[in-house]
């Protein structure tokens, strides 16, 4: 009885670690969320800024000379898959997957960030053209965002690829996780107002070049907000596998410590029995 007592408050003991080890993991979760969330719009401001911008440049050349236009083969597309870097976030990743599989029903070029995205791709059999890492934390993003752009337009300018879509998780609130397909090359330039004012700007660049250079900050703007908005969402959701991992423990804590004290009721009823008994005279 004894043996079975210590080896159960042993386990509560243990179990306690893991409580504390759970809460501490949920709750950097929850401040990378909120970190990255503010960092969006951020973002956001920029890539109106940029917007604005584009606006403006193009009423200065015709729609013929607008880029990037993607020569690559017809039809064949690089796909960004925006996945975990790290685990106990449920099935984050596998569900960025799911949400590419009708692109990828076409040919295409696989680029991955994240080191379980690789897993899954490998569990797939998916062939992935270009990988890294995912960011740890809101300000690496920026530095990513630059990777994925250099890999993007190198792919462009070989003329592997002639369009060019990423695929993320965003932060979904009480609903959970969603996936974003958003689609970055052929660029829509319909999204962009011309600007109607009277007052032409002051270049110090042609205005093709202006116009390719904007649009590749725009571009750079829009990963950087897909990755920030990845990276808030992968948190979410391990805030969320954490708070049911939590709510597990103290399940199994409470049932724990019920089974102790059962014991060591037991046991004290054991030894009064004993003491009891040993005070009889012997027949």
């Amino acid at each position: 009885m004894t043996e079975r007592l210590a080896a159960v408050e042993a386990r509560i003991g243990t179990v306690h670690k893991l409580a504390a080890v759970i809460s501490a993991m949920r709750g950097i979760a929850a401040s990378r969320t909120q970190e990255a969330r503010r960092h969006v719009d951020s973002i956001r401001i920029f890539t109106g800024t940029i917007g604005d911008a584009i606006g403006h440049a193009l009423t200065l050349l015709p729609e013929t000379d607008r880029v990037p236009t993607g020569n690559g083969p017809t039809g064949r597309q690089a796909i960004i898959l925006l996945a975990a870097e790290q685990g106990f976030a449920g099935a984050f990743s596998e569900r960025v997957f799911d949400a590419a599989a009708r692109l990828m029903r076409n040919p295409y070029n696989l680029l991955i960030v994240g080191d379980r995205g690789l897993l899954v791709a490998e569990e797939r059999g998916l062939s992935v053209d270009w990988a890294c890492a995912m960011i740890a934390h809101p300000a690496q993003a920026a530095a990513l965002a630059t990777r994925l752009t250099g890999a993007i337009y190198e792919r462009l300018a070989r003329a592997d690829v002639s369009r060019v879509a990423v695929i993320h998780a965003a932060p979904g609130g009480a609903e959970g996780v969603t996936v974003v397909t958003k689609q970055l090359v052929p660029f829509d330039y319909s999204r962009f107002p011309i600007s109607r004012r009277g007052v032409a700007p002051r270049l110090t660049l042609p205005p093709g070049q202006l116009l390719a250079r904007l649009v590749e900050e725009y571009v750079f703007a829009e990963l950087s907000e897909a990755v920030m908005l990845s990276f808030a969402a992968e948190n979410e959701a391990r805030m969320r596998a954490m708070s049911a991992a939590h709510d597990n423990v103290s399940d199994s804590l409470t049932a724990l410590i019920s089974t102790s004290r059962r014991l060591r009721q037991e046991e004290i009823t054991d030894e009064i029995v004993e003491l009891a008994t040993s005070g009889l005279p012997v027949r």
